[in-house]
């Protein structure tokens, strides 16, 4: 093996060391935490708004006319379910109509950004199938910033209150991050 080669076989063994050196000294670090997303599609303030959909629709089918309707929001999180209460942070995103049938289920791609308390300046996202009408629905976050950096886990949805087309949900999530 010429000289050139053993040289180069050499640092690639040590790059390869200190990344793994470097990556089994990273612990994963577990944050629970539980917060109320208030959804406010109605009145002069909405909070999400349908930016597309269909408006040709004749069928009978109620969730076939909104099937495939989009919603962009920016919805405010609090700690309790009061809407009143100290905002914690905002969820913004995108929302789609995602079933035809009986049940009906949004797709969700939402970062959740926390702008006040410990968690001030971090993010984590999610993104998933939301069948709004069970009891408790299960999200998986898919990244982080900030103290979420590298995030993975899940969050649990309930319908705290719902008003029409109005809804206050809370969420019970399990971030695994370093």
């Amino acid at each position: 093996m010429a000289l050139e080669s053993k040289l180069l076989l050499l640092f690639a063994l040590l790059v390869f060391s200190f990344d793994h050196t470097a990556a089994s000294k990273m612990k994963s670090k577990v944050t629970r935490m539980q917060f109320y997303m208030h959804d406010i599609v109605g009145g002069p303030n909405p909070t999400a708004v349908r930016v597309a959909g269909r408006s040709n629709f004749t069928g009978s089918n109620p969730m076939a006319a909104m099937f495939g309707s989009v919603f962009v929001m920016d919805n405010p999180l609090t700690a309790t379910p009061n809407p009143n209460s100290t905002v914690l942070g905002r969820a913004q995103g995108i929302y789609a109509m995602s079933s035809q049938e009986s049940e009906f289920s949004l797709l969700m791609t939402l970062t959740y950004g926390f702008i006040s308390g410990r968690y001030n300046g971090s993010s984590f996202s999610v993104l998933g199938r939301n069948p709004v009408m069970s009891a408790v629905r299960e999200m998986p976050i898919v990244g982080g910033t900030g103290i979420f950096r590298l995030a993975r886990g899940y969050c649990l949805a309930k319908t705290y209150s719902m008003d029409q087309m109005d809804a206050i949900i809370g969420y019970n999530v399990t971030l695994l991050h370093y």
